[in-house]
């Protein structure tokens, strides 16, 4: 189970410091779950990255962008992605150990092809007009 500490850890041990080895000039971007509202973690990123994280906010925090109450998941990693990698990694025979975890996921990252990307884009703007349909209302299982 994640927890606010736990996902803490995970930002200040790992996510943060492989990110950072890439760039530091980027911009972190989480929702609005219960363990990144956690008064610790969203201090971690006051810190560490002023101006440069979005997400659910209390009145001192130093965000880029405040992520909106309900809002609708319309990111492809959100409608797309996740579901995609879920598909191909828990089929039978499921990966036994974290090695084998990774290089599942690794192999389904870079199954994604420019056609399958192209027919996400399509359904980017499918999901728009349904969010502007709602008024920007519940639309998760539609």
């Amino acid at each position: 189970m994640v927890t606010g500490v736990t996902y803490l850890a995970m930002l200040q041990n790992w996510l943060l410091p492989q990110m950072s080895e890439d760039s530091e000039d980027f911009i972190f971007q989480q929702d609005g779950a219960p363990p990144h509202w956690h008064r610790d973690v969203r201090h971690f990123l006051n810190e560490s990255l002023p101006q440069q994280w979005i997400g659910r906010v209390g009145k001192e925090d130093l965000v880029l962008q405040f992520w909106p109450l309900r809002s609708p998941d319309l990111t492809p990693c959100d409608f797309f992605l996740w579901g995609f990698i879920k598909e191909a990694v828990y089929v039978p025979s499921l990966p036994t150990t974290l090695v084998d975890l990774k290089n599942c996921i690794t192999t389904a990252v870079n199954s994604v092809t420019q056609n399958i990307l192209l027919r996400v884009w399509k359904e980017f703007s499918y999901h728009l007009d349904v969010t502007r349909a709602a008024r920007g209302g519940h639309t998760e299982h539609l």
